[in-house]
């Protein structure tokens, strides 16, 4: 499979995605919207698939919508929303992955590019990164999910802080509030990524879903309600994998 955009790689249960349009910053554009969905058609249909990362080449992660795309929306509105519903619709489709997605933020994330890694359900970053919202700093408000991904991800009052003030942030200043999962020298990503990635390969790829499902759609709810939610999602995910009693049991016996 070709794709224009992006680069990638299947190993080791991993799918490995590279925005491969550094002299653009990797900018989104349609060509992106559609080969992300083509990533993602592959990553849905190879059961073997445990894990998908997503970087960038070059010194940007990703800067949010190209200036040419920019240039078209901002002079044709309509056009602009219905670009709007369609890259919400690959990050709600990137969040609902069946596996766990990484963002492994390499460089400058701003705009867009923020939106597209908290869209992920893991973010990793190198120290010298940046990342911010910025959608304030222009007067525009934020469009790809921010105001309410965000919240979710970091608590109401930091969120509003960071998208009213469109303030960057260093990568330990996003593991610092939470944004980021972990922070690391830009020459160590790639090795801390692997060391993250470790505890998904040898993990069935059916209870890395149900797990991701279950956190998902308790998003929201009371606690007694997510309770019940994940009992029934235990039982229901017990009774349809007829290999879990064998693989605890065999954990057991190696207990003694």
């Amino acid at each position: 499979m070709k794709l224009k955009t992006l680069n990638y790689e299947v190993r080791d249960k991993v799918v490995y995605v590279m925005f491969a349009t550094p002299k653009r910053l990797n900018s989104i554009t349609e060509e992106r919207l559609d080969d992300l969905n083509a990533v993602m058609d592959l990553a849905e249909s190879d059961t073997t698939i445990h894990a998908m990362t997503i970087t960038g080449e070059g010194r940007a992660f990703c800067v949010g919508d190209d200036l040419d795309l920019l240039k078209r929306a901002f002079d044709d509105l309509d056009y602009f929303g219905d670009f709007l519903r369609r890259f919400n619709d690959v990050l709600l489709r990137l969040e609902r992955l069946e596996i766990p997605v990484v963002a492994v933020v390499n460089g400058i994330a701003r705009a867009g590019g923020f939106e597209l890694a908290i869209s992920c359900d893991i973010i990793l970053i190198a120290d010298e990164a940046r990342i911010g919202d910025n959608h304030t700093q222009v007067g525009v408000m934020p469009g790809g999910g921010a105001t309410q991904r965000l919240p979710r991800r970091i608590g109401a009052q930091a969120a509003k802080e960071l998208i009213w003030s469109a303030r960057w942030l260093t990568g330990p200043e996003a593991a610092a509030c939470g944004l980021a999962w972990k922070s690391v020298p830009l020459e160590q990503l790639n090795e801390a990524c692997e060391a993250l990635l470790a505890g998904f390969r040898d993990k069935p790829r059916a209870v890395l879903s149900i797990v991701k499902q279950t956190m998902q759609a308790g998003e929201g709810l009371s606690l007694d309600a997510g309770i019940d939610l994940e009992i029934r999602n235990f039982v229901d995910y017990t009774r349809k994998e007829a290999s879990v009693r064998e693989m605890v049991w065999a954990s057991l016996k190696d207990r003694h």
